[in-house]
């Protein structure tokens, strides 16, 4: 069984493909980093953000959005000179903007989780993609998602950006058939759906 193309070209690609890609994730925490980093691939390649993870979180207090809504004025210089994340003002400053954005969701829905799943009614979509090229990078889903992140405020959450945090999250199950990570995920997600029928 051959493992998704996409992860067969670096071990931080693979590890990532093996130990999150397509798991559900519920933890707010874990949501709102994942939206910070998919935001900061955009125009770039997700090996250059899984290899800066570990800085990312150092500089911004290992995501707690908490923290980081509760900074008056971030010190955007400083952080870029400091830490070895992607050196572009805009995507540092978003994190703060989306860090105040993910506070009021969660004080209107609960929880990032609830407001976030809302677009796969709370389980994951199970695809049957043949191969790579079969996956798409945009659908309904996250073009509703897109409007709804937009609407409130975040940055960089565009529709496609939105599709590979759905990826990510576990929202959508998109290896490929005959890669070894498909049923495992297939299987969480029945988990999902089987807690969410109670």
């Amino acid at each position: 069984m051959k493992i998704c193309q996409w992860a067969q070209y670096s071990e931080s690609e693979r590890v990532y493909h093996d130990t999150e890609w397509g798991v559900p994730t519920f933890d707010d925490q874990a949501i709102f980093e994942f939206i910070c980093l998919e935001g900061a691939q955009a125009g770039l390649n997700w090996r250059l953000i899984l290899e800066k993870r570990q800085a990312y979180r150092d500089a911004f207090s290992h995501f707690d959005f908490y923290q980081l809504a509760a900074v008056a004025e971030p010190n955007i210089a400083e952080i870029m000179a400091n830490h070895e994340i992607v050196r572009n003002r805009l995507k540092v400053a978003s994190v703060f903007t989306n860090a105040k954005a993910a506070v009021t969701l969660v004080e209107q829905y609960g929880s990032l989780a609830r407001a976030i799943w809302q677009f796969t009614d709370g389980v994951p979509i199970v695809n049957h993609h043949q191969s790579d090229a079969d996956v798409a990078t945009a659908t309904d889903e996250s073009r509703a998602m897109s409007r709804f992140l937009k609407k409130r405020g975040f940055k960089f959450v565009g529709e496609t950006i939105c599709y590979s945090l759905m990826q990510a999250l576990g929202m959508v199950n998109d290896h490929v058939v005959t890669c070894p990570r498909y049923q495992p995920c297939c299987e969480l997600a029945d988990s999902v759906k089987a807690h969410t029928q109670k």
